[in-house]
């Protein structure tokens, strides 16, 4: 994949709703996740490829990093500037876009979007519906509310950016 094809797979808001529309014509289904993606392994690329299974096109978002730091992760994170993390998710195989979002989480993303599949890791659960719960999925109430499914994808077991930058750190 060239440059220019990364370079075009991050796209803006505007953007994204120019492709869902586009999509939406061709009668595409189009399934949204989110993560911080940082340091990308395994289990990203796994976790990447089986939510793109559930439809036709995959969105990412990525959270920015105003957004990770918030987030509580460790004053190291992020290790990867939001720019080159959207870069390196866009160049996988799996997915069609990437756009990078500073809210805390991402549902004024997943409502502008409105995925016609909501895609979270296995430390999620689908059936909770107390936002309040730390197995919640945001954005599940509103996907539902117009027609769309909630799916959680398997982790694969010992993949994590938080045990590999403690690797790197303590060597």
């Amino acid at each position: 994949m060239t440059k220019d094809a990364i370079h075009s797979r991050v796209v803006s808001l505007d953007r994204l709703t120019y492709l869902r529309e586009t999509w939406r014509s061709q009668g595409k289904k189009v399934v949204f996740t989110n993560g911080v993606f940082d340091l990308l392994h395994r289990g990203h690329v796994t976790y990447l490829a089986a939510a793109a299974a559930h439809g036709d096109v995959l969105v990412v978002g990525v959270n920015g990093d105003a957004s990770v730091r918030r987030l509580g992760k460790g004053p190291e994170r992020p290790i990867v500037a939001e720019a080159d993390r959207a870069a390196v998710v866009a160049a996988l195989r799996s997915v069609e876009a990437v756009v990078v979002f500073d809210t805390d989480t991402p549902l004024a993303l997943i409502q502008h979007l409105q995925p016609d599949v909501l895609a979270k890791g296995g430390d999620y659960d689908a059936s909770v519906s107390d936002p309040e719960d730390p197995q919640y999925i945001v954005g599940s109430a509103e996907v539902r509310a117009y027609g769309g499914t909630v799916t959680t994808i398997d982790l694969v077991p010992g993949q994590s950016t938080t045990g590999m930058a403690e690797k790197l750190k303590n060597g």
